[in-house]
């Protein structure tokens, strides 16, 4: 690491609506990395991951609702966001790093039994770990998220993403999440995503993800999630699709699992209204595809 992490100050925090879950914390590598875990610990684990620049409160509406029934929610700030700690350059983060990272988490709190749940970059990191971890997971759920190998086309939205986040010297994170859902989000939800990053300084993590992903073939991450992809042919578990009906990058992500994968089959796939942050526009119907998926298999 370039230099010391740095750590929000908890007073950032306070009284963020809707956000009522009590802090846990992983230690890892020097690092803290917040966790929520909500619900009943004999329940059925539902691991919910976020992208960027998103964290844990993007699940804040789902979280009550997979916990009303009966199961446990996980749901991490990946390293760089929300309350867990942030590293100070780009250079600090890369897609193995944060994939071990989380891989720590699910050994430390003995996970298994689990429901994926993931979006966004949620999805880089939670499929290659459930590849990897097979036997840990029992169902996959993915909503605007994929797994890139550098064979497929990029769509030009994230060309243009990936331009700004490294280089724009403006990167104000409430607007880009504001701009990623359908609704308009109030200025206290707006806060409180701008409250992970007191400065520029903290927003190392956020501008790094779009410089992770593997775009080409001979990236050192596409072999890998190469791997990924031949456990997911042959994957009979239960795999759900709950894409949005606006996310210009993740569009048609949703069919490309559906060929490829097994555990898609006779399941009820659903797309849901809103763009890339579907957990802010369709969060009660996300959360019913998962726990109805979890009630049925």
């Amino acid at each position: 690491m370039s230099k010391q992490p740095l750590r929000t100050p908890e007073h950032r925090f306070m009284d963020l609506p809707d956000y009522p879950f009590k802090p846990n914390y992983h230690e890892v590598d020097g690092l803290r990395m917040h966790y929520v875990d909500e619900g009943d610990k004999r329940g059925q684990v539902v691991l919910m991951m976020h992208g960027e620049p998103s964290w844990s409160y993007l699940y804040r509406h789902m979280i009550p609702l997979c916990v009303a029934a009966g199961h446990r929610v996980i749901a991490p700030d990946l390293i760089g966001f929300g309350k867990s700690d942030k590293l100070p350059a780009i250079a600090d983060y890369s897609y193995q790093r944060h994939v071990d990272w989380v891989k720590s988490l699910i050994t430390e709190l003995q996970l298994t039994n689990i429901t994926l749940v993931c979006q966004d970059w949620g999805s880089l990191i939670g499929l290659r770990i459930a590849a990897e971890l097979e036997p840990l997971f029992s169902r996959i759920v993915v909503g605007n998220g994929f797994l890139p190998t550098g064979d497929q086309n990029i769509p030009m939205a994230f060309t243009v993403w990936k331009t700004f986040a490294v280089y724009s010297p403006w990167f104000p994170i409430s607007k880009i999440v504001d701009l990623g859902s359908r609704r308009k989000l109030s200025e206290a939800e707006k806060k409180a995503y701008d409250a992970p990053f007191p400065n520029a300084k903290y927003k190392a993590g956020a501008r790094a993800f779009p410089k992770l992903v593997p775009v080409s073939p001979d990236n050192v991450e596409s072999e890998k999630n190469r791997q990924a992809w031949q456990v997911f042919g042959r994957w009979n578990k239960p795999f759900l699709t709950t894409f949005s009906s606006g996310d210009p990058i993740m569009r048609g992500g949703d069919r490309y699992f559906q060929e490829r994968i097994p555990g898609t089959q006779g399941l009820p796939h659903v797309t849901l209204r809103g763009g890339h942050f579907l957990q802010e526009d369709s969060p009660k119907e996300f959360a019913d595809a998962i726990n109805s998926l979890i009630a049925s298999t």
